[in-house]
């Protein structure tokens, strides 16, 4: 049986606690502890500038990126480095409140309610649990966001993430541009096979506090985005690896670049061309790690496959033609797709 919310115990609580060794639950096994698996030293991201680049030499780079790491930060996006302090700033503060307040946001996975406050928990006995707490809300399209699930403290925390919302998605547009111009497609192919307009923007905020034994444990362990894409920042306490040529890779930390990540989506649309990137987050003993993901996904009864002008007698599909509710039932259960 689903644990339900008065059983949950919060990571966030447990580090306040200053214990010293790690419980069982949140000890990785051997094969996937970060001391058993280090990220290769000397390797760089790539890393691309929207600034002064020549149209064709941005799409090259995106476009490389993509396919050989499904990767990239992304810096001269545009965003405000103000706004950018500002959203980290109220996501840190709602989680600086009392516990009891937090709570009154707690969702309830078991009962399909996604978005508030949340605790990684398993259904699986002998599975273990990474070290995160973490919120969940809607940011757009404005008929899916329900304000009841957003934090009423701090006060600024709804402008603030709206401002941010409204910057993002032309970044977001962007992306999805360069991404379509690289495969040879017109530029709208990627985003209007997603939704256009109708894409859903969902906030996460990852909040991984210090943790005793950050050698035994993960964050988040190995998996991919099941989104379009992914937009990411992060404060500056680094720890999120990618997979490239069977080793992780370290994406450190640059001061406002945006993470941006190719989600199972687009490599569906690509039909493959475009990486779905295999990426983990590793803890520290003594500071708080925090990430803002915003994934960008379609509507749920969008009907997602490999684009046809990508198909012919040389290139067959290599994935199945579904709605994103039937891929999300499939990932979410551990079925084939």
């Amino acid at each position: 049986m689903a644990p339900t919310m008065n059983d949950v115990q919060r990571v966030q609580a447990l580090a306040e606690g200053k214990i010293q060794e790690l419980p069982p639950q949140f000890i990785r096994p051997a094969a996937e502890r970060p001391m058993n698996t280090r990220a290769l030293e000397g390797v760089k991201v790539p890393i691309v500038s929207l600034l002064s680049q020549p149209p064709e030499e941005l799409v090259r780079q995106v476009h490389e990126a993509c396919c050989e790491w499904g990767f990239f930060l992304l810096v001269d996006h545009g965003i405000p480095s103000d706004l950018l302090m500002s959203l980290q700033q109220v996501g840190k503060d709602f989680f600086g409140l009392p516990m009891q307040v937090k709570e009154s946001y707690a969702n309830d996975a078991s009962k399909g309610q996604y978005e508030g406050y949340g605790t990684k928990m398993t259904k699986i006995l002998d599975e273990k649990i990474e070290w995160i707490d973490y919120f969940f809300h809607v940011l757009a399209p404005a008929q899916k966001v329900n304000y009841d699930f957003w934090p009423k403290k701090p006060e600024s925390y709804r402008k603030v993430n709206e401002e941010y919302t409204k910057a993002l998605k032309p970044v977001m547009d962007k992306i999805f541009e360069l991404l379509s111009q690289g495969l040879g497609l017109e530029a709208e192919a990627l985003k209007r096979s997603c939704g256009g307009e109708n894409i859903e923007l969902e906030m996460k905020i990852n909040m991984y506090p210090p943790c005793p034994q950050p050698e035994l444990a993960l964050g988040v362990q190995a998996h991919t985005d099941m989104s379009a894409l992914t937009l990411l920042i992060s404060n500056d306490v680094p720890g999120l690896q990618v997979w490239k040529d069977n080793n992780w890779v370290a994406a450190g930390y640059t001061p406002d670049a945006l993470f941006v990540h190719i989600g199972d989506q687009v490599e569906v649309l690509s039909n493959g061309k475009y990486k779905s990137v295999l990426h983990r987050s590793l803890v520290s003993k003594d500071q708080v790690r925090m990430s803002w993901a915003v994934f960008c996904g379609p509507p749920h009864e969008t009907v997602i496959g490999p684009l046809p002008q990508l198909l012919d007698e040389r290139n067959p599909p290599k994935y199945s033609t579904k709605t994103y509710a039937e891929y999300r039932h499939r990932k979410f259960n551990r079925l084939p797709q």
